[in-house]
């Protein structure tokens, strides 16, 4: 299906706000009250379209937008509520929690604990790590290895991760990608965009011998060496047309060579650019083969955003476009940790980023690009890969619709356009990019999807990682965040402590160790395994109520080798 579904907080064609707050006052509530216990001051959010997922009785919706039901919507009739039923979505009052009573559940709430070994069986389940050997016959590399994991909340996961070796060059290449509107831009961007990035990187001569290469059918020279989980699908179906368009930019590199030594920087941003350019060629040309037309057109209206990182010595690039992120954990010389931003957040909460969609459009449409924090009232993130209803003019919208197979023509996501619609492009893949010098002291690089970002703040995740790459607990004073604790919590909260210093870590995973505490944190900053466990057993439409999809590498850093390279002495 190319439409986003109801539970797609990055592409919702409904307005108001962008979460909805329902109080839980009711024991006849025990899906989201005992599910998910909290302090009674706060409420559970609930994303806009998501209430449809356990509110039956109001609206029928499975991998639909609400918007879709009414044909009030497919017009762009988005202001108004169209039907009464459908009122309290957009107008949340005291008395909502009382509609969501038409659909009775038991009064007795069915509990279901999983065990340590089942939580471990879950979390561990997408586990990844590597081990950069100490002298790979080039260069010392500066990193250690790296630690990636993934956690689903969507139904597939719309997450994918990529790390690569460069071959040709010296330099690795990490990077998350966070789909919406489904999962199929984010699968391609995961296969593609490392081997557009190292052909950037690519000199002059190893690109004439690779295309001589493929002229006179030789074997070609590898570029990239893929470190992958089992479970981190490449297409084959595809692989031929992802070739093809991947050896019409290595052709054109050829011919615009300039002699000069390939900037990182500016081959990351064309990499990107050029990419999202072939995504939306591929799409509008079409294939005679009827599933890679469907592919083609399915990554080209879903979307996705980026976060690259391609470390060579002590230099560190960090590529991104839309709303995941790129974290230094950096060691003071007091032994504690801090977070260094490598990235900056493409959306509604980033000023600079709205002056500047706002300065690419005419005046006249300053009000309307951005309402309620998304792009043109939709969109959350400001750049992404694909997407191309916010990238194409109307008429190409409406002929590729038209001439494509019949799922597209009948999908209400493809034929419905974006209010004030004037003058695409409104979304750009464009990268942006930093770089870093390594130091000594920055010992590890967290990439994740912002659904880590949404549970947990940057501090504690340099300090969860700090703390477990080094094995090292600062006895800082217990904290409890303002909450009354009985002497029997403290109690427990000082016995878990002593529990955790004494013991090894369960988790072999950074990246393991990070979900466990951003899914399972209680108020007081310790992983609950209660929490925990009823977390990881929620149902599938409940669970994208409380997370998003997590994904996570970290990378750890050879101080050794860092400081060597700032001595001089490689």
């Amino acid at each position: 299906m190319l439409a986003a579904s109801c539970c797609d907080r990055r592409m919702c064609v409904c307005p108001g706000p962008r979460r909805i707050a329902i109080p839980v006052r009711s024991s006849r509530l025990p899906l989201l009250s005992d599910a998910m216990p909290a302090p009674t001051h706060l409420f559970p959010l609930i994303r806009n379209c998501e209430i449809s997922r356990i509110c039956s009785t109001m609206c029928y919706c499975h991998h639909k937008h609400l918007c879709c039901l009414s044909s009030h919507f497919a017009h762009g009739h988005f202001r108004y509520a169209p039907q009464k039923k459908f009122a309290a979505l957009y107008r949340p009052k005291e008395n909502f929690y009382q509609f969501i009573h038409a659909r009775d559940y038991a009064s007795t709430p069915q509990r279901f604990y999983l065990t340590p070994p089942q939580v471990n069986s879950i979390l561990k389940a997408n586990e990844y790590s590597f081990k950069v050997p100490e002298f790979d016959g080039k260069n010392v590399s500066s990193i250690l290895g790296f630690d990636s994991n993934q956690l689903p909340a969507n139904a597939p996961i719309e997450d994918r991760r990529s790390a690569a070796t460069c071959l040709q060059t010296r330099g690795m290449l990490l990077g998350v990608f966070d789909g919406h509107a489904g999962c199929a831009c984010a699968q391609a961007v995961s296969e593609r965009l490392f081997y557009y990035i190292a052909v950037s990187l690519l000199p002059h001569e190893t690109l004439l011998e690779i295309e001589n290469a493929v002229e006179s059918g030789r074997a070609l020279l590898p570029i990239l060496q893929w470190h992958k989980h089992p479970n981190d699908y490449f297409s084959k179906e595809a692989s031929k047309l992802y070739f093809n368009s991947l050896r019409t930019y290595w052709q054109e590199l050829i011919d615009l060579n300039s002699g000069e030594t390939t900037d990182v920087k500016e081959a990351l941003i064309n990499a990107f650019k050029r990419l999202d350019n072939d995504i939306s060629l591929e799409a509008q040309v079409g294939d005679p083969n009827s599933f890679l037309n469907y592919l083609v057109l399915r990554v080209a209206f879903s979307g996705a955003t980026a976060c690259v990182a391609h470390v060579d010595g002590v230099d560190l690039h960090v590529a991104n476009t839309g709303d995941s992120r790129a974290m230094l954990g950096v060691q003071e010389e007091d032994g504690s940790w801090s977070a260094v931003n490598l990235s900056y957040d493409h959306n509604a909460q980033n000023e600079r980023e709205v002056e500047r969609v706002k300065a690419e459009h005419p005046k006249s449409e300053e009000k309307s690009l951005v309402k309620q924090d998304r792009l043109l009232g939709l969109l959350m993130p400001f750049r992404a890969f694909g997407d191309v209803k916010f990238k194409w003019s109307i008429e190409l919208q409406k002929r590729v619709v038209e001439s494509g197979p019949d799922q597209l023509n009948d999908n209400e996501y493809t034929k419905f356009i974006p209010p004030n619609y004037h003058t695409p492009p409104y979304l750009t893949a464009e990268p942006e990019v930093i770089h870093h010098k390594l130091r000594p002291q920055d010992k590890f690089l967290v990439l994740a999807t912002d659904g880590l970002w949404e549970t947990m703040h940057r501090q504690d995740v340099a300090r969860i990682v700090g703390e477990y790459l080094t094995g090292v607990h600062h006895q800082q004073p217990i904290a409890v965040g303002g909450y009354k604790v009985t002497l029997g919590q403290m109690h427990g909260l000082l016995t878990e402590r002593r529990a955790k210093i004494s013991s090894v870590f369960e988790d072999q995973n950074a990246a393991t160790h990070l979900i466990r505490h951003a899914v399972g944190n209680n108020e007081f900053g310790a992983v609950d395994h209660e929490r925990l466990s009823k977390m990881l057993s929620l149902p599938e439409e409940l669970a994208r109520m409380y997370r998003d999809d997590i994904t996570i590498i970290v990378v750890q850093f050879n101080s050794h080798v860092i400081g060597a390279y700032q001595n001089g002495e490689l």
